[in-house]
């Protein structure tokens, strides 16, 4: 084993099981075939992680670290914090912490981020807090830093050090120069944090106003501010921050606190005025707030003011159309922008198959996805396949697919599955694939890596 060749088919999942099937053999009862995996000489990963931690559940910790011995002597820290975590948790906490001491020795991120906070589990924060500290310009480590500091205490001093690294007049972080146009907070998150650590410090006020002060970043579509509104109560102040339209995720976060409330009736009237000006994906967001309470005739009629080509709206409206028994209607929606367009691409063709199944034309929506001038695409295929297999024709789908099945191996290994050939597909998934040379530089290449 390689430790850059492993991470590599893990990140890609490249000739091996994804987690989720992996997962999913083992439900099925299928448990044999996942540790056969894990065991082999040229192991899967997601089949000796899965495996290693049936056997943790069973108390037998040494068994399970065997199982991933072999990919942690390759060095790949992956396998590693894997590892560490199987010792933690059985209370060898010490011997954790040995196993990731020397890769954060040598610097590696996730090494302290996965170090730290063990250290601090473990009645060791000083030491963690040291390992963190001169990484403060780390977005990702500030977080473990913060943490810490709040266990030791010491939240005061950390949120002075990401207050400078906010200050109006701080040099560049990366240039170094004072008027750097692009200059920005280092790390992006430092006011949030400075705002988490205040809360958590039971400082409500003073979290809030450093965020009213400085602005909230919003991270993973939530916006900091409003999350911390509502975990307080503070709903009309919230009401008052999402109005202006400026900040859409506080919109949505507003809308989904009510909807939480079973004030359905208010979700939908914050969404109402900036759905009409689309503002914030806001039509989308009513249209499946109506539809997950019964409304999905008001739904549609949502998505219809919303005359687009978007890839997301026109799914969902068409999704819609035949969840309401109303597919014809969708069709005709379809036929309407074919013909303002002048084209239909296959992004938008594609979702006339479902609609068609809908209608009880499957025959008719299969000629159609065949003929279509795409329709011998590797895209159009699996999309061909994963409709016969929506309309509950598995065979059919893996007939489809099977035509080529190294290229649609993704697709048709579940599939295998559902009809009974679970080793069949694991060994496809196994299977490995051609690497193609890298073409020289400045050339061009019809094949891939394109």
């Amino acid at each position: 084993m390689d430790a850059a060749a492993l991470d590599q088919r893990t990140r890609t999942h490249r000739d091996g099981v994804p987690p989720g099937l992996v997962e999913r053999l083992l439900d099925l009862g299928h448990a044999d075939l996942v540790r056969a995996q894990a065991l082999a000489e040229d192991g899967d990963w997601y089949c000796a992680r899965a495996w290693a931690r049936r056997l943790a559940d069973q108390g037998r910790t040494d068994d399970a670290l065997a199982v991933v011995a072999r990919y942690t002597a390759t060095g790949w820290f992956t396998a590693v914090a894997e590892a560490a975590r199987l010792l933690e948790a059985a209370g060898r906490g010490e011997e954790a912490i040995g196993l990731l001491r020397p890769f954060a020795a040598d610097g590696e991120r996730s090494a302290l981020r996965e170090l730290a906070p063990l250290l601090a589990r473990h009645g060791r924060a000083e030491e963690a807090y040291a390992l963190l500290v001169p990484h403060i310009a780390d977005w990702y480590l500030a977080e473990a830093l913060a943490d810490v500091a709040l266990v030791l205490g010491r939240g005061d001093e950390v949120a002075e050090l990401l207050a400078a690294r906010t200050a109006p007049d701080r040099p560049c972080g990366r240039c170094g120069g004072p008027e750097c146009a692009g200059r920005g907070p280092e790390p992006f998150n430092a006011v949030n944090l400075i705002a988490s650590i205040r809360d958590r410090q039971g400082r409500t006020q003073e979290a809030l106003a450093v965020l009213y002060a400085y602005g909230a970043t919003p991270v993973n579509n939530r916006d900091p501010l409003a999350e911390l509104l509502v975990e307080h109560g503070r709903i009309d102040e919230l009401r008052a921050y999402a109005a202006d339209g400026e900040h859409p995720q506080a919109v949505r976060r507003l809308a989904e606190h009510l909807e939480e409330q079973g004030d359905v009736a208010g979700a939908v009237e914050v969404y109402r005025p900036h759905a009409e000006q689309d503002s914030g994906h806001a039509r989308t967001l009513l249209a499946e707030l109506l539809a997950r309470h019964g409304r999905g005739g008001e739904a549609i009629e949502v998505m219809r003011a919303h005359d687009t080509c978007d890839d997301y709206a026109l799914h969902l409206l068409c999704g819609m159309f035949a969840a309401e028994d109303r597919a014809e209607e969708g069709l005709a929606h379809l036929d309407a922008l074919k013909s303002r367009r002048g084209e239909e691409e296959w992004e938008l063709f594609r979702l006339r198959g479902p609609l068609l199944a809908a209608c009880g034309r499957l025959d008719e929506a299969v000629e159609q996805a065949r003929a279509h001038p795409e329709g011998g695409n590797w895209y159009a295929v699996e999309e061909l396949a994963r409709l016969l297999a929506g309309s509950g024709q598995t065979e059919e789908a893996v007939a489809v697919l099977e035509t080529d099945r190294i290229l649609h191996r993704r697709d048709l290994a579940p599939l295998l599955v559902d009809l009974g050939r679970p080793e069949e597909a694991v060994a496809l998934l196994r299977t490995p694939v051609p690497e193609f040379p890298l073409p020289a530089p400045g050339s061009y290449s019809e094949c891939p890596p394109f």
